[in-house]
């Protein structure tokens, strides 16, 4: 092999992460390029969602199995991980509801959900 099959080898062989950074400067861009608050919200969740699959592809264990005992498995897997992603999800899911619950409440007090008109209104000086 010679080194740029072991530079694609290496790069290929990781692309979870790769998608994690990916998904995580996507959300982390939302947030920051956009003043609409329902856009802030996704690019929440999408960054939220990079964070999962991170702390998943961290508890994944080559060769090992489902933590059911058994004669001829040597190696499992920690379900820990998965369990507290599985909360995790939940407590995204309703936060993100509540954040939406927010917006909408924005929306009726001040007719906009843009960031800088909502500023404007509250500080008109």
């Amino acid at each position: 092999m010679d080194a740029g099959n072991d530079w694609a080898a290496a790069f290929f062989g990781l692309y979870n992460y790769w998608i994690v950074v990916v998904l995580m400067m996507v959300g982390f861009y939302i947030v920051i390029a956009h003043g609409n608050l329902i856009k802030k919200i996704i690019g929440l969740t999408i960054f939220q969602t990079s964070v999962f699959i991170y702390y998943i592809s961290m508890g994944n264990v080559d060769g090992g199995t489902a933590p059911i005992l058994a004669d001829n498995i040597s190696q499992y897997s920690n379900p820990l991980p998965h369990v507290l992603i599985l909360t995790a999800i939940v407590v995204g899911i309703a936060t993100t509801a509540l954040g939406l619950a927010l917006a909408i409440r924005i929306k009726e007090s001040y007719g906009t959900i843009e960031e800088e008109i909502i500023q404007g209104m509250d500080n008109p000086g």
